[in-house]
């Protein structure tokens, strides 16, 4: 077994890279310890809340006990099958904004700027601007990643829109395009009607090549020999040989823990696990990062939710029309309308997202005990909390030890609050009126900032976003794990490729952000110079220091 290039982890980022680079030319072998993700668990969009649940499909990780969570162990799902967390996710399609990647390349990400991750979006999309109103020269036509928007045929997704205008907001058109700030449609990786994953994107095409292969296999840990890597141990010793480069893309989760296996990172902490230290990289592990959301949850004075459908009979309807004909309820996450505001005067941008549902449910498929109702994720996009991947023992079969520290930093709960209280405002408009019967949850009783903290800390989620552990910076950075191309610094011949390299977490769902960091690392890679950079300029309210709205 032996390629170019060895890819570590059939996900986002990863399957992205095994087309580009068998696109070139080169050898690829892609390594995947999951299985298949063929089948309508996975495939139909609106069963998201299963394959997320399914220990088939999922890592299973859970946090170590959130001191400012009421000790609670937090689940963090990590897609353990072909397309990685694309295969189970929620599907919806984020960039991020502008000032996200500003911030990446004024913080040593030096060439990560918006000017220069715009034309690698532009390449990955395939949007088509017909009926939508968007902002088409700012989309991408002809890439391998479908993206498209739900029918928002529930009038409540239109009062959810109505209702942000009416309390002041601005509304955008497309909110991956010129304008991310305000209301409007959402955006999801569908296409007829079935997921359309990073492996039905980028990794089913690659393989058709006899170029590009899968290996199936635990990764043990990178072989280094001299300073340099030389491929990766697998379960039962097997090794697979690159020629050129091996390439870890296995999740902001496994990505650190099979760099400390192989000896690299913070040296005292691999001698507490008798790891021999190939490079003392302190950073590995650390700047770990995530979105908390909560579901602000309304009871509908009409029978118009999906919650209709929460019975077998209309479950089997929706099933059989999605496996028949790809149409239907079952062809959309349901996530069909979207917000982006921010919490105050004096942000410069976005730092708080919607997805608006129309039903209360959770991710775990429970609705909601008072039947009919629809719900708002809500949180905030840039909390100041780092937690830490570290590793548990030198077993590569055991899970590693995540601690998020969520909540850690004072800043979080005041603007957590803010959240709710603006999300209150927004249900409260007049586009409600005819919709809104109570508030299920937190619930009319919970508003003192203590009663909106015990909340918080109860009930808060991870939106399943973590990134950040294998921080991408300058090469002269103590903490900086990548190097702006992501070649791990200190070893030859290695580099990190996924959402753990993020210097800090994009507004939004990381799909999106993480399939780019593959697209652009393949040039970075092949030795290419990058794309031209887009200098279009990003809207920016006008009145940002002096208006929160």
């Amino acid at each position: 077994m032996e390629a170019d290039y060895v890819i570590v982890g059939a996900g986002s980022a990863g399957c992205a890279m095994a087309y580009r680079l068998s696109e070139a030319g080169a050898s690829v072998l892609v390594i995947e310890y999951g299985g298949t993700d063929w089948g309508p668990l996975i495939q139909m969009p609106a069963a998201l809340s299963y394959p997320m649940n399914m220990s088939l499909y999922d890592w299973g990780y859970r946090s170590e006990p959130e001191p400012h969570m009421n000790n609670r162990r937090m689940a963090c799902p990590r897609g353990k099958v072909i397309g990685g967390s694309s295969s189970i996710n929620g599907m919806v399609y984020v960039r991020g904004h502008a000032l996200d990647y500003d911030h990446w390349d004024e913080s040593g990400a030096h060439g990560w700027s918006y000017a220069d991750v715009l034309p690698y979006f532009k390449r990955m999309e395939s949007w088509d601007s017909r009926g939508h109103g968007g902002d088409a020269d700012w989309r991408g036509a002809s890439g391998p990643l479908h993206v498209t928007r739900g029918p928002r045929e529930n009038p409540l997704f239109t009062a959810f829109v109505e209702a942000g205008k009416q309390a002041g907001y601005e509304a955008t058109s497309d909110y991956n395009g010129e304008k991310q700030e305000g209301f409007g449609p959402m955006e999801q990786t569908v296409h007829k009607g079935r997921r359309w994953s990073a492996a039905n994107a980028y990794l089913r095409p690659a393989l058709k090549r006899p170029n590009c292969d899968l290996v199936r296999g635990l990764v043990q840990r990178v072989a280094i020999e001299d300073g340099r890597a030389t491929g990766v141990v697998l379960d039962g010793g097997r090794m697979v040989h690159a020629r050129r480069e091996v390439i870890l893309a296995a999740s902001s989760i496994n990505s650190p823990k099979i760099l400390m296996l192989s000896g690299i990172g913070p040296a005292a902490h691999l001698a507490e696990h008798g790891i021999d230290v190939v490079a003392d990289r302190p950073g590995v592990g650390g700047n770990l990062q995530d979105h908390l959301e909560l579901y602000v949850q309304m009871a509908s004075k009409q029978p118009i939710t999906l919650y209709k459908h929460w019975n077998l009979i209309s479950k089997a309807a929706i099933g059989a029309q999605w496996l028949f004909r790809k149409t239907g309820l079952g062809a959309s996450n349901q996530f069909e309308s979207a917000g982006f505001i921010r919490s105050r005067a004096g942000v410069p941008y976005p730092d708080i997202q919607y997805h608006f549902l129309p039903i209360a449910v959770r991710y775990d498929g429970q609705a909601a005990a008072e039947g009919h109702g629809f719900q708002a994720h809500v949180g905030p996009m840039r909390s100041k909390s780092r937690g830490r991947v570290s590793l548990r023992s030198a077993d590569p079969g055991a899970a590693p030890v995540i601690r998020f520290n969520y909540m850690s930093h004072p800043d979080d709960w005041e603007e957590f609050r803010t959240c709710i209280r603006l999300t209150r405002e927004i249900f409260a408009q007049p586009a409600f009126e005819p919709f809104v019967k109570h508030e299920i949850q937190p619930g009319a009783d919970v508003q003192s900032d203590a009663e909106i903290d015990a909340f918080i800390a109860e009930h808060a989620e991870s939106a399943y976003h973590p990134c950040g552990t294998c921080r991408m910076g300058r090469r002269d950075d103590p903490d900086a794990v990548v190097d702006p191309e992501g070649r791990v610094i200190g070893v030859d011949g290695l580099r990190v490729a996924d959402s753990s390299i993020f210097p800090r977490i994009t507004n939004g769902n990381l799909n999106g952000p993480s399939i780019l960091v593959g697209e652009k690392m393949s040039d970075h890679i092949l030795g290419r110079d990058p794309l031209p950079k887009d200098n279009a300029r990003p809207w920016v309210h006008p009145e940002w220091e002096t208006a929160q709205r």
